[in-house]
Formats: C-alpha cells, structure tokens, sequence
C-alpha cells in the first residue's frame, strides 16, 4: 500500500506539472481519467468458447502476462453473458493452434455466430505472444487485417500492426527502490549507465564497448547478488536496453529511478501503452551507428531539468505497467483493457473478394 501511495503522490505530481508546462507523462492528460471512468461504468466484452483440443488440459497461453491478463479478465465485470451487449469479443485459443486450425475457428465463428461479419472481425481481439503470421486463408487474413492482436513485449518483426495492435507490458516481480533526492540530483551516481544481459547472450560490437568504457557497467545474469544488482541501478543514472533482447525488467528499472535508454536499429512501434503514455518523457531512444561515444554523448547531453522529469515519470508510470495479483486502479490489466476501450468505434470493413 505504501509503494501504491508513493506511485500515485509521483503521478499526481506529474500531471500537476503537467498544468504548468507542455510536457505531460500522458498523451491525452485531460480525457484520459473521464474515459477510464467511463470505461469502467460500461465497457461490456463477450468471450467466444476456446477451440476444441485434442488435449485433455490445453494450455492456452504460454507467458504470465498473458495467462494473467485472461484470468484477470475472466474475473473482471467487464465481461457479458449477452453478446448484443459487447462491445467487444474476445477470441481465446492456445498459442500452439496451427493456421489451419486458427481459420477453421474463426470460420465457425462466422457460420455460428452473426457478429464477425459486421466488420469482418474488426470488433474482436485475440492474445498471441508472438503475433500471428500472414495467410491466404480468408479468415486468417481478416482475423491479421482487422482484429486487434494482443502480443508480448517486443513483438517479432512484421507481426505487429501500430495503431491496431496492442502489447502487454512484461511481467517481473520486484521490490519497489523510491529513489532519493540525492539520487535524482546524481549525487550518489558512479556510473553512466547499466546493462544486464542474460547469460550466454551473444554481446554485438556495441556492448564490447560499452563493456570496455569505464562509465558504464555490464552485467550477466544471473547476478550473484540481488542486493548488488539493486545497487547498481541506485548507482546509475541510466539503465541500458537493447530492442528485442531481455526487456522484463525494464519497469523494475523505472520504479528505481533508473531512467531507460533503449538502443535501437529503427523507430519502435510496439511499446506497451502507447495510446495512453508518452514515452519520450520517461525513456531515451539512441541507435546503434554512433557506438559508444555517441551513447556517452546523447547521455551526456541531457539537461538536469530533463533528467529529473525523465526519472519522475517513469517511477509515476510504473503504476501503469505493474501486474498486480488482484488488479488495481490503473495497473497494466486495467490500462490494457482501455487500449482495448479506445478501440470500441470500429471501421466496417469492405467485404473480401475471393482471388
């Protein structure tokens, strides 16, 4: 309850400042609590029965945010016993369901029930970790085109949809670390920046520097000490992300006051939330061409003022992307179900023409 008070005294504080000034943790800072209310008072989703299984206990999902999500949901008042109230429909199936299987369902879902086919799927979502593949089956296609694909953080190249499509942030359990004033004012910091990469991770030439620049610091887990790697976050000023490896414990890091830099080949569509925060006020995008000094020099760069701003909304946002055991106010289910919210007004789609 304490680290709860803490995040919601960081997060009003952010959009108190937010009054004063033109930048905002949020993209929509004024409609976005009336329209969380409002969802709360009358978003209504129906979920289809899974696909039969060959299985006798078929598992569904296969990463904890997933699962967690689902049951969540299962649990939520958001559902409805009567699909002419939904506004949305959900479809579950496990994520080893083959194409073929995947369009046999979903033509099912056409043939037995009348809502498919008024957009074309347009007004249902499905969780896929990886994010489904392309096909030439027509329910495939529509389900690919239209429907809203809830995946993992990061997402595979070519299997996400931005503005459609939707991630989860990652699950990883931590002990909240509020970082001090010291800490924020970078008193106390030894280090530039922090990198932690999983072991037997294959390191690129960029991280050959940065493992050979004295301001930074890598790390392989598992670390033999989790009070030590707790330290090293208190002593960066700067958490260090390569796109598409190991990102769990991204939201670990902004809770401790560990500002992320996320290095990256190209723009990132996928991040979770991205209809609800603006991540350029919590998070530092650099590539990789200008190897390590030019990341010392994007670092180096950045103002005091921006700094602290950067530090203050991530640890208010991590409200946002935490999963709680019993979901919370504005916690990643609730945030992930009004993503879905924003989706409600579908386009109706013109019909498929068979090739």
């Amino acid at each position: 309850m304490a680290s709860f008070t803490i995040l919601l005294l960081s997060l009003l504080t952010i959009t108190t400042h937010a009054t004063t000034t033109t930048t905002s943790l949020y993209l929509s800072p004024k409609t976005l609590f009336p329209n969380y209310n409002n969802m709360l008072n009358s978003f209504k989703i129906f979920i289809y029965a899974p696909p039969p299984s060959t299985t006798p206990t078929p598992t569904l999902f296969t990463t904890p945010q997933q699962s967690h999500f689902y049951t969540s949901l299962l649990h939520s008042p958001f559902l409805t016993q009567d699909p002419n109230h939904a506004h949305l429909f959900f479809l579950p199936f496990p994520s080893s369901t083959s194409t073929r299987s995947l369009a046999r369902h979903i033509r099912n879902i056409r043939i037995n029930f009348p809502f498919w086919n008024r957009t074309l799927g347009a007004d249902h979502f499905y969780l896929s970790a990886a994010g489904v593949d392309s096909s030439s089956d027509r329910n495939v296609v529509e389900l690919k085109k239209n429907s809203v694909q809830i995946s993992c953080f990061p997402t595979s190249s070519g299997l996400f949809i931005p503005h459609k499509d939707i991630t989860l942030p990652p699950m990883h359990s931590f002990q909240l670390i509020t970082p001090s004033v010291n800490d924020v004012n970078g008193a106390n910091f030894t280090y530039l920046g922090y990198m932690k990469l999983t072991a037997g991770q294959t390191p690129s030439n960029l991280i050959e520097e940065i493992s050979d620049h004295p301001e930074f610091i890598v790390e392989y887990e598992p670390v033999s000490k989790k009070e030590n790697k707790k330290e090293k976050f208190k002593n960066s000023r700067f958490c260090l992300f390569v796109y598409g490896s190991d990102m769990t414990w991204m939201v670990e890091a902004m809770a401790s006051g560990c500002v992320p830099v996320v290095i990256t080949e190209r723009p990132i569509q996928d991040l979770p939330l991205m209809d609800v925060v603006d991540w350029s006020e919590m998070a530092v995008f650099v590539g990789v061409n200008g190897g390590v000094k030019g990341l010392k020099r994007v670092l180096d760069g950045i103002e005091k003022s921006r700094y602290e701003r950067l530090v203050e909304s991530g640890v208010a946002a991590t409200q946002h992307l935490v999963w709680n055991a019993e979901p919370q106010a504005h916690d990643a289910f609730h945030m992930v179900v009004y993503q879905l919210w924003l989706r409600r007004h579908t386009v109706r789609y013109a019909r498929w023409v068979e090739q």
